[in-house]
């Protein structure tokens, strides 16, 4: 689509198996110096109250018309991303920054495609650490930035789980080819480079030339579309890839449509989620601090049923929330809006729920002695 909009992305990872922390190398790319954050997380599988959270926040941002998604991080960590994750219980560590070398030169690609080198490199370094997380042990919480960066993450993840699934929550495909693009932003082509079917559609770039496509069209699922290009309806007909546009959340609910993706993504055997979930995909009126609003969108109840039914099949391996920019909002009110969202997201997908996210009680305290009480009472009195 024709976002607007740069890459700055927080990158976290939340253990499922293993209990001890990991460490991992952390680079960076950039005009001057362009920085993404790294944040991990662990837990232990199944294991209530027990999660443990690394985290870093790093800005990126390119020289584009509508700068500002390079805040949004430092938006989401200061609407307190870090202590909703502790009153869940997360114990928080943090793991430092991503930072990546300056690409000169980066001209455009058929006098059209925006920063190609720079996105390209960038998403590879992003790649590798995303797979070093995931094969450490970690789940992987991205924060950006624009959704250009799924480029990385999901194909760092699916370096370590082949079989992962895709939820692609936003108002837009993403999934213009370099050659159907007319904005010529790689915010809105990511998943082109991703699906096997399209590979002989999408011409190498400059600085992708690392890139596998690495998921099927029957491995990933859109939820809240409403703003689809003519080709990327093309290809969403043709190469058969499940979505449910708003229309069809109206229709069917939006606890239908989260049973029938499950069907259809883990319905005959269970394997790693990964969510990439742009915040664009709310209705404005909930999260104005964007790049690229469209009328119509999920309410909030609609957006967290999402991540809270994502959250309660144990199989979310890695979140990208992308498209946060408080630049971009009218008044202090609205970015502080939308970042809260953010966090909200982020915080239902690792286990808040509207009931009330606590610390999982194993039993209630029972007193030592009643006669023990009656007698201080006594003496009180």
């Amino acid at each position: 689509m024709g976002r607007n909009g740069e890459e700055d992305e927080v990158v976290g990872s939340h253990d499922w198996a293993r209990r001890e922390h990991v460490g991992f190398p952390l680079v960076g790319d950039g005009e001057g110096e362009k920085r993404w954050r790294a944040s991990c997380s662990r837990c232990g599988r199944g294991v209530a109250g027990a999660w443990r959270v690394s985290a870093a926040f790093l800005p990126r941002s390119e020289k584009v018309k509508r700068k500002g998604v390079e805040y949004g991080p430092a938006a989401i960590r200061e609407a307190g991303l870090m202590k909703r994750l502790s009153n869940l219980g997360c114990r928080l560590k943090d793991f430092g920054d991503l930072s990546f070398t300056p690409v000169p030169k980066d001209d455009l690609y058929n006098n059209l495609i925006v920063n190609p080198r720079s996105v390209g490199l960038a998403n590879q370094e992003l790649a590798e650490v995303v797979s070093r997380a995931v094969s450490s042990g970690y789940s992987c919480v991205t924060v950006g930035g624009d959704h250009s960066l799924a480029i990385g993450t999901i194909s760092g993840h699916a370096r370590h789980c082949p079989d992962l699934c895709v939820i692609w929550v936003d108002a837009h495909a993403d999934i213009n080819t370099p050659l159907t693009t007319s904005s010529g932003n790689l915010h809105g082509q990511p998943v082109s480079f991703l699906l096997r079917e399209l590979q002989d559609k999408v011409p190498q770039l400059p600085g992708f030339s690392w890139i596998k496509p690495c998921i099927s069209s029957p491995s990933i699922v859109y939820i809240g579309l409403r703003d689809v290009d003519p080709p990327e309806h093309f290809i969403l007909k043709n190469y058969d890839i499940q979505y449910f546009s708003m229309r069809d959340i109206d229709r069917l609910g939006i606890q239908k449509v989260m049973e029938q993706t499950f069907d259809l993504l883990i319905g005959k055997r269970q394997r790693p989620i990964h969510l990439s979930f742009d915040i664009d995909a709310f209705d404005p009126t909930l999260a104005p601090a964007t790049g690229t609003p469209v009328v119509g969108g999920l309410t909030y109840r609609e957006g967290m049923y999402i991540t809270e039914e994502i959250h309660n099949t144990g199989l979310l391996s890695a979140l990208d929330l992308v498209e946060v920019n408080p630049q971009l909002a009218a008044s202090e009110e609205e970015a502080k809006a939308t970042a809260s969202l953010a966090v909200d997201v982020i915080a239902s997908s690792f286990g808040q729920t509207r009931e009330g996210g606590h610390i999982v009680y194993d039993q209630l305290p029972t007193p030592n002695s009643p006669d023990e009480s009656e007698r201080e009472e006594r003496v009180r009195i």
